[in-house]
């Protein structure tokens, strides 16, 4: 695999406009490693994106913090020339974040993102990117995004079970701006995520929540019960129609936590999650 050296952030203003354009070309995933070598934090962003999805700001980051910090290499390299499948379209289906140890505001940090894995999916084709938070030559942080690249008919019919919502420990009440103000803050301006009328194109009624708002906010439920260093794993099933009322369902396990999120009036899911000490 080769490494490329990235010396700033790539611009999300440039590689949107790329990414509506562009339809995939190939069939492999790149060999390629993007790699920027010294990023550091700014209070003032941490301080928002903790307001956006309900953190309590601290000089110690967010489990799921760092993903700002990986997503412009992460779009870089799906909308490079030979990445076989248009970034558009893509269903982030599952994510999961390893934090070895707390994260302070000033840490200097390098970030290294590389797509692997790719393998058949009963509705397609799914990848993952693997992102890394590297403090010198220790791995503080690591995630793992997996990625469904549709293609036709799953091939297979099998029944829905019948689903009974638990008894919700929360109800949120999520805005429908939450799109947008969760863009201002992350970058990703993905059109199902800002308007109804944009949502629509890609088959939406109504715009959608951010997947990993819904993990951070989920996670945001636990702060003061996580140990140090920990994983969180979600599925993300059903999307959240903006403006939505959502169920949170917590309880305690051997390993941890788990978690679900709910419509709050039907029994369809939204997510659900482990969080498993180290």
């Amino acid at each position: 695999m080769s490494v490329r050296e990235l010396t700033s952030a790539p611009s999300l203003a440039t590689l949107y406009p790329k990414a509506l354009l562009r339809r995939g070309r190939g069939s492999t995933l790149p060999e390629t490693e993007l790699v920027r070598p010294s990023v550091t934090v700014s209070p003032a962003h941490v301080a928002a994106y903790a307001e956006v999805c309900g953190f309590r700001y601290s000089d110690v980051l967010p489990a799921t913090y760092p993903h700002m910090l990986v997503f412009g290499l992460q779009m870089a390299l799906m909308t490079e020339p030979g990445f076989p499948f248009p970034l558009l379209g893509l269903v982030h289906v599952a994510n999961s974040i390893t934090s070895r140890r707390p994260l302070s505001l000033g840490e200097t940090f390098s970030t290294r993102v590389r797509a692997e894995n790719l393998r058949p999916h009963e509705k397609g084709r799914q990848f993952d990117m693997v992102s890394e938070l590297w403090a010198g030559t220790e791995l503080v942080w690591s995630e793992v995004s997996t990625y469904l690249r549709r293609s036709g008919s799953s091939g297979s019919s099998r029944p829905r079970a019948s689903l009974v919502p638990p008894t919700p420990t929360a109800l949120w009440t999520v805005p429908g701006d939450i799109g947008r103000r969760y863009a201002e803050v992350s970058g990703d301006r993905n059109p199902i995520h800002l308007h109804p009328l944009t949502a629509r194109l890609f088959g939406f009624t109504r715009a959608i929540a951010h997947g990993m708002w819904t993990k951070a906010h989920a996670l945001a439920a636990f702060e003061g019960r996580l140990p140090d260093a920990y994983t969180v794993d979600v599925r993300f099933k059903q999307p959240v129609l903006l403006p939505a009322r959502a169920a949170f369902t917590a309880w305690p396990t051997d390993e941890g936590w788990a978690f679900e999120l709910w419509q709050a009036r039907k029994p369809k899911p939204h997510l659900d999650g482990v969080i498993s000490a180290l």
